[in-house]
């Protein structure tokens, strides 16, 4: 399709071609960008190029055909009228990154299924990135700009970095579908950062040997009971902290001595069967009797479920190194120490267990399972 001096509204709605077509001559900057998107779809989308104060500004007029040729072009006019006047046409109503984030946090708040999630995007954010970046309209933000915002932590909180920039990719690429911005300049800073030196934030966790010693510490604290028996449940079991604040009496089945956690609350998001020690029977039996039976296993003073800072705070005041998450990593140290072969250790995390070997293990080898966490049970028993 020929390109045409000056864009027509035939041209605009036909031309499938990638690339950028101004709109010529008295077009006030005006430009078309036409893209494909990574699921295939056409992507047309509007922008004005102008000078504030001598330095080149690029902003979003919208995409076609929400916003036609005639309405892009009175949007050019206007914002060139303002330009004129000494005004930048983005004024006070120019979106700023801080609100292109929430409006992200806002879109994809509801599919998390980690509550946490919503917070940890926030609070890094509010740290690293806002301090520099929150006032600025999102069409303004540059590569240099980001790097000077994930660079000073690259080398020695590499893992926090690399979410951050994952967070800020997420908002500049919602900003590109809305029409605020035509590129999104992350995969540049991800090319100029360091690649050697790679630090991994591990959770810590504690030697094997020393998990009895922590479960008698917490147990003969004053914490709430329901905080002590919930660490215990996790210390015994190798669950995740979430699988078991939020654990209801629902999914227990004292008979079978099995505990069966929903699909949504897994990370995987298939059901799991966690089979009960002997111990782990009576941790739930206790709790049981406390709570009646009803609602949640481990509830907070208030009914509500134990907070995700209940635990992992019980645990630095105690003074015991190590974190509640940490408790996997050692359940899994030990397997290796013991000889429990790998698929079923892997099982016993909740992990999926990968390639040729995960495609003919169609069992969750329960009973097996069963025999390790007793194994393990007695290793770290504490008279109760």
């Amino acid at each position: 399709m020929d390109r045409p001096a000056t864009l027509n509204a035939t041209f605009v709605r036909q031309i499938k071609r990638p690339g950028r077509y101004g709109d010529g001559r008295g077009g006030y900057g005006l430009s078309l960008l036409v893209k494909t998107t990574t699921n295939g779809r056409m992507s047309k989308t509007w922008s004005q190029r102008y000078y504030v104060n001598g330095k080149p500004v690029m902003i979003g007029l919208g995409a076609f055909p929400i916003v036609s040729l005639a309405e892009a072009r009175a949007k050019a006019l206007e914002n060139r009228r303002a330009v004129e006047q000494g005004r930048d046409p983005r004024g006070h109503g120019a979106v700023t990154f801080e609100q292109a984030a929430e409006k992200v946090i806002a879109l994809h708040a509801p599919n998390w299924r980690d509550q946490r999630r919503e917070h940890t995007w926030r609070s890094s954010l509010e740290r690293f990135a806002y301090p520099r970046l929150a006032t600025r309209p999102v069409a303004d933000i540059t590569a240099a700009d980001i790097l000077a915002v994930v660079a000073p932590i690259w080398a020695d909180r590499r893992e926090t970095a690399r979410k951050l920039l994952g967070r800020i990719r997420a908002v500049l690429r919602w900003a590109m579908a809305e029409g605020l911005r035509d590129d999104d300049p992350t995969a540049a800073v991800t090319a100029a950062l360091p690649k050697n030196g790679n630090v991994v934030e591990h959770h810590r966790a504690l030697p094997a040997n020393q998990v009895r010693g922590a479960v008698a510490t917490v147990r003969a604290s004053g914490a709430h009971w329901a905080t002590k028996a919930a660490f215990e449940l996790i210390a015994l079991c190798g669950v995740r902290s979430g699988e078991a604040r939020l654990a209801t009496w629902a999914e227990v089945d004292f008979d079978a001595a099995v505990w069966t956690i929903d699909g949504s609350r897994t990370k995987t998001s298939a059901a799991q069967r966690i089979p009960l020690s002997r111990r782990a029977v009576e941790v739930l039996r206790d709790a049981h009797d406390r709570t009646g039976g009803d609602g949640y296993v481990f509830p907070g003073p208030t009914g509500r479920p134990l907070s995700d800072a209940a635990a992992s705070s019980l645990l630095r005041g105690l003074g015991i190194d190590g974190t509640v998450h940490g408790l996997r990593s050692t359940l899994r140290s030990w397997c290796a120490e013991e000889g429990v072969p790998r698929d079923l250790s892997e099982l016993l995390l909740g992990h999926v267990v990968a390639g040729v070997e995960g495609a003919y293990q169609r069992s969750d080898l329960l009973e097996r399972r069963r025999e390790v966490l007793e194994r393990w049970a007695e290793y770290v028993a504490v008279n109760p």
